[in-house]
Formats: structure tokens, sequence, C-alpha cells
């Protein structure tokens, strides 16, 4: 279907009586300056991009959750749910932003909060109302607040009906819609000029003239609103239309789509808050920072539910829908004993560098109700170190890179196969199975190497080093990544200061934030640590701590002025370990 045109009189006619707003759209965002600037666009003649609808049917129609727009607009309002039954209905997927303030301009108000006042507090809000000023010269030089924004015409919120005097007469932009025809034009302006200020110049009654005119123009007249209307009954066709026209603006998730769809069929409460709220309380409220998503949940829900993991609008069919409500509590509960875990192990949003790496472990804890794997029973210590091993090995290889669909599938097939015969994680299974399908699952040489490389800051360094300790405190202990002989000491002015040659000074410099020197401490005994001068520190630990820390028993290498050797020592301990882990 090719571009049709409408003016915006007639499209807001049919604003929430045809057309509506589908569950993919965010809120309403914009601001009193980008409604004055859209205005100011369309009265000076200036195209406002094109809108793209969707036609839908019945059938789409009872599928989706449809909302109507919003007229009279207050900071973090939510669309309302839209009565849609008997009705035509047309869905925008392009264009929300400005119809809503097109409404706000021509039908409606926006409301700001007065400073130091409380939200609850009903007097705190001012409802606004656009009007324009009749005597103000669109080609004239105005030294005002709009002239930042590139606003020509009068264009002003106002809370109360402004006065007007000798240098302004304000029009309640509004008003327009009620005068359709040129001849109720014509009327609206006899009456206007009739109450114009004593002293109005002939110029500034043909300004009014023509100012009322243009109004007209750009909402009776001229069809500026250019759209195309989708009608395809295909959601992914209609999602992937709306992320690539959206795609300018505000990053746009698949999740968005999905929850159209959810939300309609899901019985109890509302999916989206269910999700939304959910989503908020493992990145918040776990006492640690994680960084989930709702498309990382919506995943989830496929993966631990046993449906197709590929993360496509038709899997998310009403038995699944279905399913997944009746199984809701669990899979939040799985999800959370997971991220639980991952953050008594010392893994957060700073260091996770796969989220689909953790589909697995879910699935495990979804499968054996209570268990936390960071407990005190033999099986959460067992399974929580496999776990560990499993998770690390998998992020530092990439296991889940790129395109993992099938690696989750296999991993899944895996776990489902193992627990015929065992309750127990299945490392050593999911090692070999992911490998047959072509993933490297576990460290060997050219990857331990690449690691050693690795460096204070970068996210894989906390996890790699977290391999080096065995029984490592999983039970909320905070661990920092230390550099074993302080960086301080290695700084170029104090290097400079024992009359090290030039040479020398760069070697410990480059060596001091090396993998080597770096180790996993308690916070309590990282701070403890920092406390003490290094030499009072270091000669004051026990053998088997520097077994447990891979430092060789070698005092001269403990100087900052031995770093590169110390490093070099410590990188053999390093690998050492590493290979022996991989075994």
């Amino acid at each position: 279907m090719s571009y049709a045109t409408i003016t915006i009189g007639n499209l807001l006619a049919d604003v929430n009586t045809r057309y509506f707003l589908p569950a993919i759209q965010r809120p309403y965002v914009w601001n009193t300056d980008q409604v004055i600037t859209l205005i100011d666009s369309l009265m000076k003649g200036y195209p406002i991009s094109s809108f793209m609808f969707w036609a839908v049917d019945e059938d789409l129609k009872r599928d989706l959750k449809i909302y109507t727009f919003i007229e009279n607009w207050k900071p973090g309002m939510q669309n309302p749910t839209a009565s849609t039954d008997g009705r035509e209905v047309t869905l925008v997927l392009d264009g929300q932003q400005r119809i809503t303030s097109l409404l706000i301009a021509l039908r409606g108000t926006f409301a700001e909060k007065a400073k130091y006042k409380h939200r609850s507090n009903a007097d705190a809000w001012s409802e606004m109302t656009l009007y324009l000023d009749l005597l103000q010269d669109p080609a004239g030089n105005y030294e005002d607040e709009d002239a930042d924004l590139g606003v020509s015409y009068g264009l002003r919120f106002h809370t109360l009906p402004p006065r007007n005097d000798h240098r302004h007469h304000w029009f309640r932009l509004g008003d327009m819609l009620n005068y359709r025809t040129e001849a109720k034009l014509d009327e609206l302006i006899d009456a206007t000029l009739g109450k114009l200020h004593h002293g109005v110049t002939a110029f500034e009654r043909e300004l009014v003239t023509s100012s009322l005119r243009r109004l007209h123009e750009v909402i009776w007249t001229d069809e500026v609103v250019n759209y195309y209307t989708e009608t395809s009954r295909s959601l992914d066709r209609v999602l992937d239309i709306f992320v690539r026209a959206n795609d300018a603006g505000t990053k746009l998730s698949k999740s968005d789509l999905m929850m159209s769809m959810i939300t309609s069929r899901w019985v109890n409460g509302s999916a989206r808050d269910a999700m939304a709220n959910f989503v908020e309380h493992v990145n918040t409220g776990l006492g640690h920072e994680n960084k989930i998503s709702k498309d990382f949940v919506l995943k989830a829900c496929l993966v631990l539910c046993d449906f197709d993991v590929k993360y496509n609008v038709s899997n998310f069919t009403a038995q699944s829908i279905t399913e997944i409500e009746r199984n809701w509590p669990a899979i939040k509960d799985a999800i959370e004993r997971t991220f639980r875990f991952l953050n008594c192990i010392g893994i957060t949003a700073e260091n996770l560098t796969s989220l689909n790496a953790v589909l697995p472990i879910a699935w495990f804890l979804f499968h054996t109700p209570n268990v936390t794997l960071h407990g005190s029973s033999e099986f959460d210590r067992h399974n929580g170190q496999a776990a560990q091993r499993w998770l690390i090995n998998s992020l530092l290889m990439g296991v889940f890179a790129g395109t993992s669909d099938r690696t989750i599938s296999v991993a899944r097939t895996t776990l489902k196969e193992t627990r015929q015969t065992s309750r127990n994680f299945p490392e050593a299974d999911l090692y070999h199975a992911l490998a047959i399908g072509g993933r490297m699952t576990r460290l060997d040489e050219r990857a331990i190497q690449e690691l050693l490389e690795l460096g204070y800051g970068k996210a894989k360094t906390f996890l790699v080093l977290s391999l080096l300790y065995d029984g490592l405190d999983g039970n909320g202990t905070v661990y920092h990544v230390d550099h074993i002989i302080p960086k301080a000491r290695a700084e170029r002015r104090v290097l400079m200061g024992m009359n090290l040659p030039e040479q020398r000074i760069r070697e410990i410099t480059n060596s001091v934030n090396r993998l080597g020197n770096l180790q996993l401490l308690p916070s309590q005994e990282n701070l403890e640590k920092n406390d003490l001068p290094f030499d009072s520190w270091i000669t004051s630990r026990s053998d088997d701590y520097r077994a447990r820390h891979l430092i060789e028993d070698a005092p001269d290498l403990w100087m900052p002025t031995m770093l590169p050797e110390f490093v070099r020592s410590r990188e053999q301990l390093i690998r050492q370990r590493l290979m022996a882990l991989s075994q």
C-alpha cells in the first residue's frame, strides 16, 4: 500500500475512537518545549516526518493489549487500556509522541509540578494550555526564551487564560477545532478583530488575520499527516517494521511487543507490571548490582518451561503463555536463586559477560526447588562449586557468545537427560555436549595465555582470579581485586627517586596491573592490608596464605624493583593451576 495523507483535524477526530496504541509503545516523554517546536514547525510549513499505522482485524484485536492516547498529560501517567469492541482499530506504530503532542496542544493540557512541592500533593500540579499570541510577527526578531528553540510564532503554555493588551492578544490553540469551514473561520476573524485592544495598528490587524488563517490551514486544510498503513497479520513482520522505524529514537526491545500479547492473555494481574517489578527487584533488591532485562526474563520463561528457546513472537502462543503464567512463581524463584548464587560468588553486572550463560543454572535450580548452591549442605557445596567452575569457564571461553540458541538448546537437553540418573549439576556432561556442538568449552594453553594478558579493571579479570581459589566463600563475602605489590610503590615518581634506569622503570610500570600482580581479597582484609606497610604485611603472611594466593616463597621478588620477575614467576604458577583445572 502507498502512503496517504490526512489533515490534523480529521486525524484527531478519530484518535481514541479509531486510532489507538499497541503495548509496544513506550510512554509519552516529550516536554512543553518539544510540543511548541512541533506546532511552530507546522505553522512554518515544515515537514514533521511520516507516520506508520497498523490496521488490525478482530482476531488480532483479541490477541493484543490496546491503549488510548493521553490528552491531559501529567508526568508519570500510563496510557489507559482501550475498549475497542465493535470498533475499527488502527494502531500507531510510529508517531505516538507527535500525535500525543498534537492532542495536548489542541484538545488537552500539560501538567507541571511546582518546585519543592511533593508529587502526591494535588496543589503541586498546574495544568497548562497552549496559546498563540496573534500579535507576534513570526518574521520579526524577538529576544525571548524561545530564541534558542528557533520558535518564531508566539506559542506559550499558560495555567490561566493570559491577559490581552496592546502588545499581546492570546488565542487558545484548541479553539480552532471548532472552526472547520471557511465561513466559520471568517466569523472567528471578525469576532477576534472586534476584541483587539484599542490602538492596534492596521499591520497588527493584518497579522492577527494571517495568523488565524495560517493556523486554520495547518489544522483543516493542509494534509500534513503523511502515513503508511501496514495490514499484515504477521506479528514478527510488524515488530521488525516497528523496531526499524524507531531505530533512530529510543532503543526498543522485542519484549515490548511480547508484552502486548502476554498481557492480553495473562489472567491474574498485569504481566507487564509483574515482569517489570521482578526485573527491578533482581537488579536493585538483592544487595548487589545486577543487570537483567525483560528480554532475558521472557527468554528464561521459554527455556525453563521447555518451549522452543528461539526468542520469536510465534513461540508465545496461547498455550505457552498459559503455561508460563502457571509457572511464574517458580520461574521468579529460580531466577532469583540463580542471581543470589552468582552474587555470592562475586559475579554481578560488572563482570557477568553473558546473561545467556546463566540460563542452564536457572534451569537446574528450577528443577531443584529450595536448593541455593551456596548453603552449608554437602549437596549445595558440591553443586555450587561445579556450577561456578562451569559458568566461569563458559564466560571466559565465550561459549554463549553470538547466536547462542543452539548452545542453549544443547545445554538444556543435556540437563534433562542427566537428570534422569542424577540430581547433581552435570558439569562434565555439559563440557562434553557443548564441545561436540562445536564450542570450545574449557581452558586450553592458548586460552590461558590470552587470559594472562588480562589486567586490572577488566570484566574477565575477576572471573579468572576466582578460578584460582578452592572454597571461595560463597556466603556473601565481598571480594576485591587487589594489587599484591601496591600500585603506589610502583609509581613512576617513586621509581625515579630510586635512580633506576628508564628502561627498568617502564618494565615495572607495565607490570603493575598485569594478572600476575593481582589477587582476590575479602574487602575487610584488603582494608587491613592497605593500613599496613607492605613489607610488614607480606612478611607476616603464612606459608599456607602464600600458597593459597600463588605467591612464591621468594622474598627477593617481593620488592617493587623486582615486580617484572615477580609477575613472571606468579604467572607461571597461575598457568599451572589453570591447566590442572582444565584436565
